[in-house]
């Protein structure tokens, strides 16, 4: 973060950078509007402190003031001037300056200026973290029966104006679900905001929903900074992981959902909004009501239509397109190979337990794609945690407990973790898994009965292909 001082006059704009240094800002001085367009286009200074007449200059203060709105809008201007009038003042506001202070200028007004002013700019930075955030895909990818229900229900809350609570565990999708919502809704051509409850600050969770406003030079105008709500109007507004919201901030939102309307943090005046509210949990909203963690008026506000999104164990079948779709997108935004899967990885990944849903496929992929053998086809034994693997030369590997077990134990901890894993990758389905197998359906019944497993179908009998 750092200041850009512009002044003609060499010893103004060394005393007010020597004043800021001090307070431990990182200052860099321009004395005419060609350097200072320069350091600008070079490297964006968080602040900018403009003389309003520039000796020798292509431009004048105005003139830059004009620029730099229209091609660093996040960066705040104040405009200082030995010249300066109301009129000038009201005319710098208007063209979008921060404040405006005259020369020669009391230094804790100055201080108090830049203060404030880096506060809005770090503000913006935020908010703009917020919309350029990781474009997660709105896609929702797969044939699996879970996610055909799932988009079923996604689909029949697109053209209203509905809030929808999404619940699943962490790393299921919900906000690539709240995005296809939106995607797909009335207000696709407005913006989706997603405010992560988790990462936000308790204490700057306010400024960053309801912006801010700083009082301007004696009553001649204001700092105004938008919040997620305001930058959001027209479109959707995501709440992520909302059971962490602090329950003073929850009860302002529980008003705006009420009146559509909120004064910013500082401000007074009223300022009104049209929004579609999505949020999403991973914890029992119920049981933090209880705790007395969530306002259970809140929750009765954003759980209008209640959505589950289902976690990666039960849209196994989704797994080598989302395999896929990673592999391309990662090669895409990180230069990473573009690799097939061998069949046997393919099989593989659809067993593999994750506790961490698509997130966790999606990092395991950009592991193997970094830590890779070349750019062939991905094999089976590049992934980790298995307890049988194989070695280059495809000599089998033990590890964990089985290569400690005797064999007639070893054989059932095998074939039970193999039948269950293969179970699992098709759904519960026992016919399409016998036939995987290579296993008539009645003698596959009797080896699971044999080990002791219930296939996880409807009460344990088979779940038929519909």
């Amino acid at each position: 973060m750092s200041i850009l001082i512009v002044d003609d006059e060499k010893d103004i704009r060394e005393l007010v950078g020597d004043i800021l240094r001090e307070e431990g800002f990182a200052v860099r001085l321009a004395a005419n509007s060609d350097e200072c367009m320069t350091q600008i286009n070079t490297d964006a200074p968080s602040l900018l402190i403009l003389d309003i007449w520039l000796k020798d200059s292509r431009m004048d203060g105005i003139d830059i003031l004009k620029s730099v709105r229209r091609d660093n809008p996040d960066i705040p201007v104040v405009i200082i001037s030995g010249h300066g009038n109301i009129e000038i003042a009201v005319a710098a506001i208007k063209q979008g300056a921060y404040d405006f202070i005259e020369k020669p200028f009391n230094i804790d007004q100055l201080m108090v200026v830049v203060t404030r002013a880096m506060e809005t700019s770090r503000l913006r930075r935020e908010n703009s973290d917020l919309r350029k955030r990781d474009v997660t895909s709105s896609d929702m990818l797969g044939n699996s029966a879970a996610l055909k229900g799932l988009k079923a229900q996604l689909d029949k809350v697109t053209k209203t104006n509905s809030r929808v609570m999404l619940t699943g565990p962490s790393g299921a999708g919900k906000e690539t679900a709240a995005r296809y919502i939106h995607a797909n809704s009335n207000r696709v051509g407005a913006a989706f905001l997603a405010v992560s409850s988790a990462t936000v600050e308790p204490e700057r969770m306010e400024e960053v929903l309801f912006g801010r406003e700083v009082g301007g030079r004696d009553g001649g105008g204001r700092g105004v900074e938008r919040g997620a709500l305001e930058e959001a109007h027209g479109g959707v507004i995501y709440f992520n992981e909302v059971a962490d919201m602090p329950l003073v901030t929850q009860g302002k939102i529980l008003r705006v959902l009420t009146d559509q309307q909120f004064t910013r943090v500082g401000g007074t005046d009223k300022v009104r909004v049209d929004l579609r509210v999505i949020s999403s949990t991973t914890r029992d909203l119920r049981s933090e009501i209880a705790a007395g963690r969530f306002r259970q008026e809140l929750f009765d506000r954003l759980n209008v239509v209640p959505i589950a999104v289902p976690p990666l164990s039960d849209r196994r079948e989704d797994i080598p397109e989302l395999t896929r779709h990673f592999i391309a997108q990662l090669n895409r935004a990180q230069g990473l190979p573009l690799r097939e899967l061998t069949p046997e990885a393919d099989a593989l990944l659809q067993t593999m337990l994750w506790q961490g849903n698509v997130r966790q496929l999606r990092n395991v992929i950009e592991r193997v794609l970094i830590l890779g053998e070349g750019t062939g086809a991905i094999e089976a034994r590049e992934f980790p945690g298995q307890e049988v693997a194989s070695d280059q030369s495809g000599r089998m590997i033990l590890g964990g407990t089985v290569a400690t077990l005797p064999l007639r134990e070893a054989r059932e901890v095998f074939e039970r973790e193999y039948l269950l894993a293969q179970i699992n990758r098709f759904g519960g389905n026992i016919s399409r898994t016998a036939g995987f197998v290579g296993m008539e359906r009645s003698a596959l019944h009797r080896k699971l009965k044999s080990l002791g497993v219930v296939s996880p179908g409807k009460g344990g009998d088979d779940e038929e292909d519909a």
